[in-house]
């Protein structure tokens, strides 16, 4: 932290006119260069003295939208200049930021932007060692490395994150738009790969995602910070939605209430859309149209985190829509509390997602045991759910469905994933789940989003109070 500050101020007393002159902050303040270095020396490790990493950066937008860089190059450098390109150079250890030129009719009436012309200011702030124009990535610096024998390429292979985006979502679409017969347009990287295979075809192309996936797997204490904030922010969401929550209340209502509070707490956007669902709606894992009335006697399970300086967390709760949870709700959700606390006591370094949950099993079944069910239908479902294996699902951090895999060896510190035990109803289409994020520390984890509340009392004691939407009541509601 000491260090952090230390940077914060030499950067402050470098050209402070250009860079807090103006309301729109220039760069991050989250990570120093030291941080990014000590990734690029990762890098530089895994690829070796005869190879070159290459990572684009997001293109620009093409509507209103506000720019996002993606997830991979902001990971490296944390410049949010669209059309960029960041190079690692394993012969010479060095790291190169190619940028485009300034726009001076654009900055004039959205702001500056650094670009090329900006290069010791960008230097000083992210620790690479040359800036130059975008345009010499091909013209004035490809062209040396076709003398044999010419260096490996590493590229990611894997779509970009962006806004709201999942490696799987953005694959998904990326298949959507192959199968469509009068599309078929390839992804970014592809076309980047298929250029440079095409233009220097002496060049062996390698795929950089798994590299990176490994990287971004355990997250450094800035990152844990930040995700840490995220998720009070996502806690503080989910709150004031079950405030809001009342029969007649719109899923949409809730989802704003929520969006709400992670915009004046600092949130850029969402981490994903919400999943906002009341009724059999929550039967659809990712339901999120979040379009219908609220109906007294049901629940309504909110799945939803704010993107907080591109880290984002995942958070769900789900409660009574007339503050109220009827036997059979107490009994089905607090079976599944009880569930959650069995595991998230086990969860600790050193150990697998399987010995987790191996561990936990027997106090599952005496947990299932000791519940009188009152339907078989209820009993057959809790049954499933002890002895499913998906319980602790999905890393999380700069992206919900987050890169890396946790769970293919002995959990160590710094990894953040989503402790997320549910269970099923199908006569009844019940879908009953509690989600938290969790980090393993030094000596076992922390619930990282344990300030939204799980149990069923202090969610109904939560739910007397009142929300924003009943002290601003909507002049348009839909019928």
């Amino acid at each position: 932290m000491v260090k952090l500050q230390k940077w914060i101020l030499t950067i402050s007393l470098f050209l402070p006119a250009l860079v807090f002159a103006q309301d729109i902050p220039l760069y991050q303040s989250h990570f120093p260069p030291e941080e990014f270095k000590a990734r690029w020396e990762k890098i530089f490790d895994k690829i070796g003295n005869n190879a070159l990493a290459i990572v684009q950066g997001a293109p620009d937008v093409d509507s209103f939208e506000v720019f996002r860089q993606s997830n991979a190059f902001y990971y490296l450098c944390g410049l949010e200049t669209s059309h960029s390109y960041i190079v690692l150079d394993g012969r010479s250890r060095r790291v190169t930021l190619y940028l485009p030129h300034r726009n001076e009719a654009r900055e004039r009436s959205e702001g500056k932007t650094l670009s090329a012309e900006d290069a010791d200011l960008v230097k000083k702030l992210t620790g690479v060692d040359d800036v130059y124009g975008s345009e010499l990535l091909i013209r004035g610096w490809i062209w040396t490395l076709v003398k044999p024998p010419p260096p490996v390429l590493y590229i990611p292979f894997s779509p970009a994150e962006g806004r709201a985006q999942s490696r799987d979502e953005a694959i998904d679409g990326i298949a959507s738009i192959a199968s469509d017969p009068w599309d078929g347009r390839p992804s970014r990287e592809s076309h980047f790969i298929h250029l440079l295979r095409t233009r220097f075809p002496q060049f062996e192309i390698r795929d950089l995602s798994p590299i990176l996936d490994e990287l971004r797997n355990i997250k450094s204490p800035r990152e844990i910070e930040l995700i840490r904030r995220a998720s009070h922010i996502a806690a503080l969401g989910i709150m004031e939605a079950m405030r809001c929550t009342k029969p007649g209340v719109m899923e949409y209502q809730l989802d704003a209430a929520a969006q709400y509070v992670f915009q004046i707490n600092g949130a850029q956007g969402v981490g994903y859309n919400s999943i906002t669902a009341g009724g059999k709606n929550a039967w659809m894992g990712h339901y999120s149209r979040n379009s219908s009335r609220l109906k007294d006697g049901d629940l309504v399970l909110m799945d939803f985190a704010p993107d907080y300086s591109y880290y984002t967390s995942d958070v769900t709760r789900i409660w009574p829509v007339n503050g109220k949870f009827s036997p059979a709700q107490r009994e089905l959700c607090g079976f599944i509390l009880k569930i959650h606390d069995a595991l998230l006591k086990r969860i600790r370094p050193g150990v697998t997602v399987s010995q987790v949950l191996d561990e936990a099993y027997p106090e599952m079944e005496e947990i299932f045991r000791k519940i009188r069910w009152s339907k078989p239908i209820y009993k057959e479902a809790a049954q499933k759910a002890i002895k499913w294996r998906g319980h602790l699902t999905h890393p999380v951090g700069m992206a919900v469905h987050d890169v890396g895999n946790y769970a293919a060896r002995p959990l160590e510190p710094g990894v953040v994933f989503a402790l997320d035990p549910m269970m099923w109803v199908p006569e009844e289409k019940l879908y009953i789940r509690i989600e938290n994020l969790v980090v393993i520390t030094e000596n076992g984890a922390e619930n990282l989003s344990n300030m939204v509340p799980s149990k069923l009392d202090d969610i109904e004691k939560l739910m007397k109070e009142e929300g924003i939407l009943q002290k601003r009541t909507p002049f348009y509601v839909s019928k």
